[in-house]
């Protein structure tokens, strides 16, 4: 493994200053919703976000804002894991995030000290000194980009004048948001990040809301069986119970499933073992074609895949042309009919 995808891995166990993220095993059809679009930034390419990581109501949102708070400022409600951006007549900017597990999230209020466009990381002296072997390489800073775990954009928290070492920020593992994941930063889709990031001025209030306050202004929420905000309902409670269940027999299942893979792999390791060289030779030869064979196969497939989109774009444009749509207005095929 890399030595950036180990620290990816391992940042969001590690201290304040990571703000890392954690991986996700989830697998779907990729779509997306507006807003959440692949997009090209600063020379970057950020990813689309899937739109089931956005379900649930995780997608930004302008809404009725109920809370005391004064136009302008940020409010960050860690329980119901919701940011706001407060506007006049009592409306707000709604955004789903991460926040830090128990114990780690950022506390009472502070402003915005600093804005940066990917933005460096650094570890810090202590977590080098703890870890060298995974953070030593990085002791001087890693510059920003889609492995660094501060995303797309940064707003460093200060109290006092003085950094607290916490952020709010982008990250590329939207399966995250939504859940008690980092390191204790308040993490965005980069999408929300770079929205928010032009909403905002240095100075500008930052509040986390109170176990109290959340209660009141939002209700209670609690963690569903994939550990995802959810309002605390008779209906969640009972669906979290059937949830538990059903993934406790899919863990059981895909244990099983690995644990007969490897007894397959070590019974048919143990009769190669066993073998003279001149069966070896054969079975290796089999092993061989059989290997080319599932490579032409899988050439073939992927040049079938080619065609096929190459097809439906030129449907998608045709389609365009008979409405007067210009190319470069032309939306995608379902849109378009």
């Amino acid at each position: 493994m890399s030595p950036i995808l180990r620290l990816l891995a391992l940042l969001s166990v590690s201290g304040l200053a990571a703000c890392g993220p954690s991986p996700s095993t989830e697998s779907a059809p990729p779509q997306t919703l507006p807003g959440y679009e692949a997009v090209e930034d600063e020379g970057f390419q950020i990813e689309a976000v899937e739109a089931r990581h956005l379900s649930g109501g995780r997608e930004r949102a302008e809404v009725d804002y109920n809370g005391p708070d004064k136009p302008g400022t940020i409010v960050v409600d860690t329980f119901a894991r919701k940011l706001y951006h407060v506007h006049e007549n009592g409306r707000a900017t709604r955004y789903s995030i991460a926040v830090g597990r128990e114990g780690l999230s950022f506390r009472g209020s502070g402003v915005i000290g600093r804005k940066a466009k990917w933005p460096s990381w650094q570890p810090t002296a202590n977590m080098v000194r703890t870890r060298p072997d995974l953070y030593a390489e990085y002791a001087g800073g890693m510059a920003g980009g889609l492995d660094n775990p501060l995303g797309a954009r940064a707003m460093y928290l200060y109290r006092g004048g003085r950094d607290t070492m916490f952020r709010i920020h982008g990250t590329i593992q939207n399966a995250t948001i939504g859940h008690a994941t980092s390191a204790g930063c308040i993490r965005l889709y980069n999408q929300d990040a770079i929205h928010l990031f032009e909403q905002v001025e240095i100075g500008t209030k930052v509040k986390v809301r109170s176990k109290e306050e959340s209660l009141e202004l939002e209700g209670p929420h609690m963690d569903d069986a994939w550990g995802l905000a959810v309002p605390e309902t008779p209906e969640n409670i009972a669906r979290k119970e059937k949830e538990l269940i059903a993934k406790a027999e899919q863990e059981a299942a895909e244990k099983l499933a690995a644990e007969e893979e490897a007894a397959r792999i070590a019974a048919e390791k143990a009769a190669y073992d066993a073998m003279t060289a001149e069966e070896k030779a054969k079975a290796d030869e089999k092993a061989a074609k059989e290997k080319a064979k599932a490579e032409a196969l899988a050439a073939k497939e992927a040049e079938k895949a080619v065609k096929a989109a190459e097809r439906a774009e030129k449907k998608r444009l045709a389609a365009c042309k008979r409405k007067g749509i210009e190319e470069k207005d032309c939306p995608a095929l379902e849109s378009v009919g």
